[in-house]
């Protein structure tokens, strides 16, 4: 076994001072093997999308370490913190947050552009192909459907080739059907590509594409799932949010 591609080592993440201070998260430790694909459940205001964001860099723990590949990240400067989102580290959101006026390949070239560097057009043709949009190179967002602006959002995230891919929610704007195409889409690059997969959501059968299924309680890491199905996902998600009303 190598090394994680990420690790939480007693990650708490306090908002606010004081006595009205709220842990979102609070000791949260966990590793996230290179090539697998993890999916983060958990009640509403559990913590997931908080450890997404301090597992990603997107926001700093006020307490414990995230390594992302044999780098610590909690004591990097915010240029470098910056510079290794752009360089290691994909996201894709619910919001597809795609530029309106830029067509795909725009979009999917932009983290690139942004870091200063050439844009290989094949480059981007293959990513659009990736996510079998390569006839939609030059639609507008406006032009496009919502599962194909999320495979644009997708392309767009792994253009840099990413270690690390965040998800969070990624279906959660779309209809079962063009779920299903972005959930085969990412099981996809684990299986075939190695890639590192973590992925939030409130859907069980989301879910269940995963490898394993991390789930969140207050602040805190409860247990996990693997090689299981919808259902009892499902269960256990009932029986989580029975106990945190």
């Amino acid at each position: 076994m190598g090394e994680d591609a990420v690790r939480l080592c007693g990650v708490g993440r306090r908002y606010g001072g004081g006595g009205g201070g709220v842990a979102a998260l609070d000791g949260v430790s966990l590793g996230f093997a290179p090539g697998t694909f993890t999916a983060v459940m958990g009640p509403s205001g559990s913590g997931k999308s908080t450890l997404l964001q301090c597992a990603a860099g997107l926001d700093r723990p006020t307490s414990g370490s995230v390594t992302l590949g044999g780098t610590e990240l909690t004591g990097l400067s915010e240029r470098r913190l910056t510079l290794l989102r752009r360089e290691r580290v994909g996201f894709v959101f619910q919001a597809f947050n795609l530029l309106p006026s830029l067509t795909a390949e725009q979009n999917i070239a932009l983290p690139l552009r942004l870091a200063g560097k050439r844009v290989p057009r094949a480059r981007v043709r293959e990513a659009l192909a990736r996510v079998g949009l390569a006839d939609r190179a030059r639609h507008r967002p406006g032009e496009l459907s919502g599962g194909q602006q999320q495979r644009v959002a997708l392309a767009r995230a792994l253009i840099t080739r990413p270690e690390v891919l965040f998800a969070d929610e990624p279906t959660g704007a779309l209809d079962t059907r063009t779920g299903r195409v972005v959930l085969a889409l990412l099981r996809a690059l684990v299986d075939d590509e190695g890639q590192t997969v973590v992925m939030v959501t409130h859907d069980p059968v989301a879910a269940a594409v995963a490898d394993r299924v991390v789930f969140l309680v207050d602040g805190r890491v409860d247990g996990e799932l693997a090689g299981v199905g919808a259902e009892m996902i499902a269960a256990r998600m009932a029986r989580l949010e029975g106990a945190s009303c």
